[in-house]
């Protein structure tokens, strides 16, 4: 592992150089739509390394207990992006076999959202906005 520059910290100078430097320069407007493409991914790899594994470790707290499924969450990155993965993967096949547990519906909205932080926040804001929850915490069924 590498002290400096952090990994955060060297997406952020490649996000600022093409936002600041390149962006302006582009003349040709394919090329400047691909640039702001690449300003909106660094952007949210920015956002997801920011919170860490944190969200993927409540997904998969989230999902052990919709599931009702005792889970201990891995304590390695990739071992919780497994973890989360099987546990999606069973969900996915309960709601196709028309036998989604109670609470799916709160789960997957909770889940879209914390997703919607990291790819696009001011959509979610947008959407929060116009559609209020009738529950703030997402929770509702």
């Amino acid at each position: 592992m590498q002290n400096r520059a952090t990994m955060q910290e060297l997406v952020a100078a490649v996000r600022l150089f093409v936002e600041q430097e390149l962006a302006p320069s582009q003349q040709d407007d394919r090329v400047r739509f691909r640039t702001r493409v690449a300003i909106n991914a660094l952007t949210s790899v920015e956002r997801e390394l920011a919170q860490g594994d944190e969200a993927l470790r409540h997904e998969v707290a989230d999902l052990a207990t919709l599931l009702d499924r005792h889970v201990e969450v891995p304590e390695d990155p990739a071992s919780v992006a497994r973890c989360a993965l099987e546990l999606n993967l069973e969900l996915a096949r309960r709601i196709r076999a028309g036998e989604a547990p109670p609470g799916t519906l709160g789960h997957l909205e909770r889940i879209g959202a914390a997703k919607l932080r990291v790819a696009s926040p001011r959509y979610l804001q947008r959407y929060e906005i116009e559609c209020p929850a009738s529950d703030p915490h997402g929770r509702g069924e």
